[in-house]
């Protein structure tokens, strides 16, 4: 049929002219004619201006706000083609090769190796051409002059700021009106403090010539003791009531700083890594969510003799435990549900398991993926995987940002029991313990010795209720004392 198409299309265009893509154009070109004006607009169309292009600071995950630049893997000067890689940058999770979009010359480094800078900012400039690289270093230049010079406003800022603080110190602005005892003195009604007169007294000054400096000019001891000439005796008094809070507020700050210890000597202060620093805001950032802990004890016995069989094809408890939690989690969709505004809820369509790893410097989630479709030898060795690129710092980010329950095992360091910190965007994590011989009890009263493990869940309460979490782990429980079906 397709044969039969052309020559029709080939007829009716030599029957009717104006079909043809040539005649159409025939007028057109005879109207324009070479020496129009048309040439040189198709010539502007196909140039392309050279500029100057800048290197900016990725986002390679959607918690990271700075990146550290650990490598360059190009010098200044070297020729660049579009997808190459041109910097390793250290994001909150993992080290990453940056490409560039473009062909030029890395004109110039803005941001040497073992520096931070933002996401978005400018980390080097890339030059179409080699004339353009002196503008480009130029603009380098300027960029690090501009960003050592900033700090420097702000600094008479600062001054400016606390300037009228101190001036504001000495000056008692309520305590000023002392007016206010002179309608009083006609009357012969002499405003004091109870104290102040017993001090009068003592000291055998005449309280009717003394002009007060407290509240609405009353005389306080310390109007009375500085007309006797002595010291004040009780400098708490001297001050008026409405001074100290007015003056007092603005070294709040100085004050929180002072109560601050200092390092013990001999001691060595650590900044955060860039994982360290984002561990520290995701826990902060739990802190918001309410949570709740349910505990349960598990035999394991049947699943230490299942592990004893599969370790040695390469099957980790971890990754016996990962599974067990995926199709417990197939059989309760809410304890895999996400809730992040407050206001709704998700269903999440993957059961994506994500388990806690110490690294050098930090910790990590490499997450397994759809742990509940994928069999138990398969999900080993996606972990080892998994592992070994989190340890080399070479995570993509969708490897451990995935994650829809997370699991943390400390039983291989023999921690019987503990209580996990629910991560952010999750509604479960869930904390496994060592396995322990415990004597247990039957029904009829009789005694035998069993291997248990505790199992705490932290879950979000916003979305998942004790009875959720209960239900989960019972199934749970079912499978890890029944493990044949975690083989299938």
């Amino acid at each position: 049929m397709a044969s039969s198409l052309l020559p029709n299309a080939a007829t009716s265009a030599n029957a009717d002219p104006t079909l043809s893509f040539s005649s159409s154009l025939s007028p057109w070109t005879r109207r324009f004619p070479s020496s129009a004006p048309l040439p040189r607009r198709r010539r502007r169309s196909l140039s392309v201006q050279s500029k100057v292009r800048e290197i900016f600071m990725p986002a390679l995950s959607s918690t990271m706000t700075e990146g550290k630049i650990v490598s360059w893997v190009k010098s200044e000067g070297d020729v660049l083609s579009k997808g190459e890689s041109v910097v390793v940058v250290e994001s909150d999770k993992a080290d990453m090769d940056v490409e560039t979009f473009y062909d030029g010359i890395l004109a110039a480094i803005v941001v040497p190796a073992g520096e931070t800078a933002p996401v978005g900012a400018p980390i080097g400039l890339l030059a179409e051409t080699e004339d353009e690289i002196a503008e480009a270093k130029a603009k380098a230049k300027a960029a690090a002059n501009s960003g050592s010079a900033s700090p420097a406003p702000s600094a008479p800022k600062a001054e400016a700021a606390a300037a009228p603080a101190v001036t504001a110190t000495p000056a008692p602005a309520i305590p000023q009106p002392p007016p206010a005892p002179g309608p009083a003195k006609p009357s012969g009604k002499v405003v004091a403090t109870p104290f102040a007169k017993k001090l009068a007294k003592q000291h055998k000054v005449d309280i009717n010539k003394l002009v007060g400096t407290g509240p609405y000019g009353r005389i306080t001891p310390s109007d009375v003791e500085a007309a006797a000439g002595i010291k004040p005796s009780n400098p708490a008094f001297s001050v008026a009531e409405p001074a100290p809070v007015a003056a007092a507020a603005p070294p709040k700050p100085a004050a929180a700083a002072a109560a601050a210890p200092p390092p013990l000597p001999g001691s060595t202060v650590v900044p955060f890594t860039t994982m360290q620093a984002a561990v520290s805001k995701n826990m902060l950032e739990s802190l918001t969510v309410p949570t709740f802990r349910v505990g349960f004890p598990v035999s394991t016995d049947a699943l230490d003799a299942l592990y004893e069989k599969v370790k040695k094809k390469g099957v980790t408890m971890t990754a016996l435990l990962a599974k067990a939690a995926a199709m417990a989690l197939v059989q309760h969709p809410v304890v895999n549900a996400t809730c992040k505004d407050g206001k709704s809820f998700t269903y999440n369509s993957s059961i994506n398991i994500a388990v806690a790893v110490a690294i050098n410097g930090g910790l990590i989630t490499p997450v397994l993926q759809d742990a509940d479709k994928l069999d138990l030898y398969l999900l080993s060795q996606k972990w080892k995987e998994l592992v070994e690129k989190a340890r080399s710092k070479q995570l993509q980010p969708h490897e451990y940002n995935s994650g829809t329950f997370t699991l943390s095992n400390l039983g291989m360091f023999g921690v019987d029991r503990f209580d996990a910190i629910l991560p952010p965007g999750q509604g479960a994590i869930m904390a496994v313990g060592a396995s322990k011989p415990t004597v247990v009890a039957d029904a009829d009263g009789f005694f035998s010795v069993k291997s248990k493990m505790l199992v705490n869940v932290t879950a979000d309460h916003r979305i998942i209720y004790g009875a959720d979490l209960a239900a989960f782990l019972q199934t749970f429980l079912k499978i890890i004392e029944n493990p044949d079906s975690l083989t299938l």
